[in-house]
């Protein structure tokens, strides 16, 4: 009692304890998870212009993308589809609202007009237009809804004609937005002056070029601090997305070679019969092997992964890698076991036949309604259809020269054209079943053959060019690794990431036989080369509890594992110094190299100056100004620039081109000649310009749009 009473006594200190304890908690977890503290929210993944994007709604949409596409998209390639088409609407609608654009109700009515005009539901008795049914079918729709209404091919409801309005409307205004734009686009005679006179008039030319490898890099230094100043003054150039760079070896899970040659016993066990202990029957059974049973069918399908064909095979339809040996096999002779691709197979020759490669065929196809590219007008079921194929056959076989006759029956127009006759190669690519009848029976065999066109009525005509044919039955065995050979991999794997703990992460690659990959990713990349889509290890990469030299292991779907390292994680910004390097120690050493030429270059004429330096005097004749190469030296656009700048007889200062330092002489000026009328050129160049206007807007847009993105934090 006495306890209890100290503790009643003391409850509030308690009490006191315990919320501060849980305050710490909260707080603690506030300043782990920043946004809670920010402002920002896991339900929006991006910000456009002040517009928050729903992730609710964002997903959902993805969903409905990828349903579209029938899973032929992944979920991150659905997601980059669905922002962009947010960012777009986003964008447009706010420029749309500055101006006031909208779609009045007259202005819908003539939208969906020509929209819906050629609908049988929306004419009169004379085929035209009949706004009084479009409304009717509108009001129709609200009335019903949430059922459906045929239209046409099409089930609608009132949800979907609204969406449907909705869109019609948003192309409407897209499309007076930018015809807005393109009115105001044209080009001046100025312009089109230029544009003709860059390409008529020309300029000839004696140069000199000294080359930049005429300097040995041996005597051009570049440093740190020098990259980084060039860095800064192209800094355009050099602007780049967050990144993180890893480096991974793969434990791939594929059979072993104790694991092939237990696939390849496995087959051979297959062949001659065995005793096996029957549980039930407390009895021994034999079971027949490949070479004595009586039903190969059923036996190539119990005992193969994959199933009995029953054809017989031209040498071009045989594995590449048996198809010379089979042919030259007897009747009851085997090949393999073999490796095909992923299963090791061994073969029998059943049956050597002489088949042809060509056959011709003549048909009648009678057709039902829901058979493969049936006339709308077809309204007989399949039971009907085959009734008729069925009487036909019937009369054929009864009196062949009444095929022609019958022709008219026959829905296939285009070989009825030709007496109802088809040739065919035995690789062609009609229906399966039509193709089959044609090469299996013999000349004269007629009968009926559903496809998914109908049914057709065959009679095989001629058939040539015959050739060798194997029937083959194959034991297939997928090669497959092994538990033993699964746990083996697990095993290296995990002692590979123990050892990471501790040793260097490429030298540990080395020593196994490993190969150490490096890989850089952007925050919403989501592929590694050869492993498919791996969005966990781009965002692994990325975590903010994931530091430099920090490595982890990752299962990868129907491969095994990888175990990856982090190596370097980059700020989104400028370029470091290190990777920039690449490209802007060339064009510091350039730079460095054209000033010692020019502090080397001596003589008042192209000619001293060209023996001065050992070289000789080169031509360029009738230069453009629209075309930037200067014959015998490459793609030059300063030298050219500075070309049509000089008179007959001028010789220039040194320019720094693309390859080297360059003197001209301009020897010949032929002017453009005068040109009365630029209608052709102001068309041109209108046309060029409409064809890039769109896009070219909608990317001004999009650069100076104020966007937050938190893809990468939200949903991907």
């Amino acid at each position: 009692m006495a306890v209890l009473n100290k503790i009643r006594q003391r409850s509030l200190v308690l009490i006191l304890v315990i919320a501060l304890a849980l305050f710490s908690f909260v707080v603690g977890d506030l300043f782990k998870n920043s946004d809670a503290l920010t402002g920002g929210s896991q339900d929006v993944i991006a910000t456009i212009e002040g517009t928050d994007i729903n992730r609710n709604e964002f997903m959902q949409k993805v969903k409905s993308y990828q349903e579209r596409f029938g899973g032929g998209q992944s979920s991150t390639q659905a997601m980059n589809a669905i922002y962009n088409q947010e960012l777009r609407k986003v964008i447009l609608d706010a420029e749309f609202e500055k101006l006031n654009l909208s779609v009045e109700k007259d202005e819908m009515r003539d939208l969906l007009k020509n929209s819906f005009s050629s609908y049988p539901e929306f004419q009169d008795d004379n085929g035209n237009f009949d706004v009084n049914r479009l409304n009717a079918f509108i009001a129709n729709l609200k009335d019903v809804q949430p059922e459906v209404v045929q239209l046409s091919n099409f089930q609608v409801s009132y949800e979907s004609w609204a969406n449907n309005e909705q869109t019609i409307a948003a192309n409407a205004v897209q499309q007076s937005y930018f015809n807005m734009i393109k009115a105001g686009v044209g080009t001046t005679i100025a312009e089109a002056n230029d544009e003709y006179v860059g390409e008529a008039k020309t300029v000839d030319v004696r140069f000199v070029q000294i080359p930049y490898t005429s300097v040995v890099d041996s005597l051009v230094k570049v440093t740190k601090s020098e990259v980084q100043d060039y860095i800064k003054k192209n800094a355009d150039n050099y602007k780049v997305d967050a990144t993180s760079e890893i480096v991974y070896v793969e434990f791939k899970e594929e059979a072993s070679k104790k694991d092939e040659d237990n696939n390849k016993a496995g087959l051979m066990a297959l062949i001659n019969d065995r005793v096996e202990y029957n549980d039930i029957t407390e009895a021994t059974d034999t079971i027949l092997g490949f070479n004595t049973t009586t039903n190969v069918e059923d036996f190539i399908n119990s005992n193969s992964d994959i199933k009995y064909n029953d054809a017989y095979l031209r040498v071009s339809e045989l594995p590449a890698v048996a198809k010379d040996t089979l042919m030259n096999l007897e009747v009851g002779s085997y090949y393999g076991p073999y490796r095909d691709g992923e299963f090791f197979k061994l073969s029998k020759v059943i049956g050597i036949k002489q088949s042809a490669d060509s056959s011709k065929v003549r048909h009648i196809l009678i057709p039902y309604a829901g058979a493969n590219r049936v006339d709308p007008t077809v309204s007989n079921s399949r039971e009907e259809a085959k009734i008729k194929a069925d009487s036909i056959l019937t009369v054929l076989k009864a009196n062949r020269s009444k095929f022609v006759d019958l022709l008219d029956l026959s829905s296939d127009k285009v070989s009825n054209e030709s007496s109802g006759e088809i040739k065919m190669a035995y690789n062609s690519s009609f229906a399966p079943e039509f193709r089959a009848y044609g090469f299996d029976n013999e000349k004269g065999a007629i009968d009926v053959v559903e496809t998914s066109f109908g049914f057709h009525i065959i009679e095989v005509l001629e058939q040539s060019n015959f050739s060798n044919s194997i029937k083959v039955a194959t034991l297939a065995d997928k090669i497959e690794p092994s538990e033993e050979t699964l746990q083996d991999v697990f095993n290296k794997m995990s002692k590979f990431e123990i050892a990471s703990r501790s040793g260097d992460f490429n030298t540990l690659a080395e020593e196994r036989q490993l190969t150490a990959k490096p890989i850089t990713f952007k925050e919403l990349d989501e592929t590694i080369p050869g492993l498919g889509s791996q969005r966990e290890v781009v965002r692994w990469s990325f975590n903010e509890d994931t530091d430099t030299g920090d490595f982890k292991s990752f299962s990868v779907a129907n491969f095994g594992f990888i175990v990856a390292k982090l190596v370097e994680k980059n700020e989104k910004g400028l370029m470091n110094v290190e990777d920039a390097s690449i490209t802007a120690i060339p064009e510091i050493k350039k730079d460095k190299k054209a000033k010692m030429i020019r502090d080397n270059l001596t003589g008042t004429t192209i000619d001293d100056i060209a023996k001065n330096q050992g070289l000789s005097v080169r031509t360029a004749a009738a230069i453009t100004m629209n075309n930037t190469t200067l014959s015998g030296a490459g793609v030059e656009p300063e030298v050219i620039g500075a070309a049509f700048g000089l008179k007959v007889g001028a010789i220039s200062k040194p320019i720094n081109g693309a390859k080297g330092v360059y003197v001209l002489e301009v020897t010949k000026i032929t002017e453009a000649p005068v040109l009365e009328n630029y209608t052709s050129v102001i068309n041109r160049l209108n046309s060029a310009r409409n064809t890039t206007i769109q896009s070219k807007i909608y990317q001004a847009l999009q650069k100076s749009a104020d966007i937050e993105d938190n893809r990468a934090k939200t949903v991907y």
